[in-house]
């Protein structure tokens, strides 16, 4: 394997990392309005085990993003000044929605109101709304195809990235990211928000999944070959795995059927797409691929042998953080918070 194609992969595996990690808790964040039943007390309990389940975690998964952008432009520079350019008001809302997210985090526990509490929850559920559909949008565009001139910059005006692909990307972050959350609660935590989440999850895994599948498939149909082909067939049989793992009650089983779907969906996305790293719908021809996207043989060695040292040590630390907080929650008072 040649080192740009080893870094395509790479950079394959960020993204994908990503959105399985930090999907979840974009889900669970996302939920915290729909699982939460009662009066406002028994509400607010509901929200703060929520929140919990995801508060040891949900900062170190946004490393995946930071790490997998960093790639992107290290490796892969030209891919990067049209990618970027090009969603550069997606980025922004992506950007905007993880900073207040963070704040929101950091900031509900801070007093104990009810007024305040329920304030920064509602942002925590609608920054990870917006994050979700932007990065969403974002991929979807970039393997879906972005109005790409010769010269690989945008053609037309600031909102000419504005199309189906974005809206079909969009939706099947947030509707993936929404299934994985309840998986995620239905495995980490005890009482009424399990069942909650289990009976969400098992009500609309099969329609969430629609536009996942249906834009790897699409991607497939242009321009796969066998192995994308038998990679989408993998992800729809997941779905099917996880609905009928937890039908019978099996959570951890379904977390991992669910996690294959969009393992499978992303392998099967790039690999279809490779070396296409940007798809252009002015012209085949201004499609950008990795040969003339990314920097020297040289550079990718250095940035190798790096990443070779560095890699390991940052996997096993959040590795390590899960294992630590492996076991189910349960509620706390209605004084506790995430």
């Amino acid at each position: 394997m040649d080192l740009q194609t080893l870094w395509f992969a790479a950079v394959t595996v960020l993204w994908t990392g990503f959105l399985l990690l930090e999907g979840f808790d974009f889900g669970v964040a996302a939920l915290l309005p729909v699982l939460s039943k009662g009066d406002p007390a028994q509400r607010r309990a509901d929200k703060n085990l929520m929140l919990r389940t995801i508060g040891p975690v949900w900062d170190g998964n946004e490393v995946w993003l930071v790490t997998a952008v960093g790639a992107v432009f290290a490796a892969f520079p030209g891919w990067y000044a049209t990618w970027l350019p090009a969603m550069y008001l997606p980025f922004v809302l992506l950007l905007l929605a993880l900073i207040v997210r963070a704040v929101a985090f950091e900031w509900r526990h801070q007093r104990h109101d009810a007024e305040w509490d329920a304030t920064w929850t509602r942002v925590i559920t609608g920054g990870s709304v917006v994050a979700a559909l932007a990065v969403g949008g974002a991929l979807g565009a970039t393997t879906l195809g972005l109005p790409v001139g010769a010269d690989g910059t945008r053609v037309g005006g600031a909102f000419s990235w504005v199309g189906w692909p974005v809206a079909l990307g969009a939706v099947a972050v947030l509707a993936y990211s929404l299934v994985h959350g309840a998986v995620f609660l239905a495995l980490k935590t005890e009482g009424p928000v399990r069942e909650r989440a289990r009976a969400f999850a098992l009500r609309w895994s099969p329609l969430a999944a629609l536009p996942l599948l249906a834009w790897a498939g699409l991607v497939v149909l242009r321009s796969g070959g066998v192995v994308s082909t038998v990679l989408w067939l993998v992800a729809a049989l997941a779905v099917v795995g996880t609905w009928t793992r937890l039908k019978v009650d099996r959570e951890g089983q379904a977390f991992l059927g669910w996690a294959l779907v969009l393992l499978a969906s992303a392998a099967a996305v790039f690999g279809a797409g490779y070396p296409t790293v940007v798809a252009s719908t002015v012209d085949p021809a201004f499609d950008v691929v990795i040969g003339t996207a990314s920097v020297s043989d040289y550079t990718l060695t250095v940035m190798t042998w790096v990443a070779g040292v560095g890699l390991p040590v940052v996997l096993g630390y959040q590795a390590w953080t899960y294992w630590v907080f492996r076991k189910r929650l349960t509620a706390e008072p209605e004084h506790a918070h995430a």
